[in-house]
């Protein structure tokens, strides 16, 4: 498998465009899967420069349904005219920091016919799952951070049952894709104790002391060879390297092989 980071808040190099936000590109047997979009077009522009066709892409993956990874929906479904793109029934909710920022998605691309909208389990190939995992137990307890839905006129903390992980089977592991991890990281990992994670841990506004610390240990206890980026935060992983033992950092034109 190999996967390119198409845009992250960092870049590896100066050519490569970078932004609050998040695009991969999966290259898994002989299929061509685009997890997140950014919040912009830099993702198709990041694309172009590293010789990535996304008109070759087969399925699309939305994780969750705010902005910064899936604000360059329109722009994919634009380039690319045969694949579905699979995301959570309630992506598009209006989703807001707080209650005056809007953070949700475009809701004119709403009613476009290749949009494929899943609950909490989908099979999309025989070794290729999305997995919502609302309800499910947690052995960390997680709040909304101050995000939030507005529903019947009201706002109402983000349970962020709109979020979803992409699972591949291939070679003997399992390499799970989260956005953003708003369910917790830790959490995650004790659903689905995968060979190989990579995404956003949601760290980026957590101080640098013990509670982080505590974290770093948790994850620890799994056996996972971790690749991170976006919303973990770029200090948070400084001093996370120090202590947690299979942990990298992926930026705009990053390329990993598995």
């Amino acid at each position: 498998m190999k996967i390119t980071c198409l845009i992250e808040n960092t870049a590896s190099d100066k050519r490569f465009a970078a932004e609050h936000g998040l695009s991969l590109f999966i290259e898994t047997g002989n299929k061509k899967i685009l997890f997140d979009m950014g919040q912009t077009e830099n993702f198709a522009i990041n694309a172009d420069k590293l010789g990535i066709n996304l008109s070759d892409v087969d399925y699309a993956i939305l994780s969750h349904g705010h902005y910064d990874h899936g604000g360059g929906l329109s722009k994919f479904l634009s380039i690319n005219k045969k694949a579905p793109v699979y995301l959570n029934q309630k992506a598009f909710e209006p989703h807001y920091n707080g209650t005056e920022k809007y953070i949700g998605l475009d809701i004119s691309v709403c009613g476009n016919d290749r949009l494929i909208f899943a609950d909490e389990y989908a099979q999309i190939l025989p070794n290729i799952f999305l997995h919502s995992c609302n309800g499910k137990k947690t052995v960390i307890d997680t709040d909304s951070g101050g995000l939030t839905n507005f529903i019947n006129n009201q706002f109402i903390p983000d349970d962020f049952a709109h979020e979803q992980y992409l699972m591949i089977e291939e070679n003997g592991k399992k390499i799970l894709f989260s956005g953003c991890s708003h369910k917790g990281i830790i959490n995650i990992c004790e659903w689905f104790r995968p060979d190989v994670l990579i995404g956003g841990f949601h760290y980026s506004k957590y101080p640098l002391d013990g509670k982080l610390g505590f974290y770093c240990e948790k994850l620890n206890d799994y056996d996972i060879e971790f690749y991170t980026c976006h919303c973990t935060g770029t200090e948070q992983f400084e001093f996370m390297k120090k202590s947690v033992k299979k942990l990298s950092y992926i930026s705009s034109g990053d390329v990993i092989e598995i």
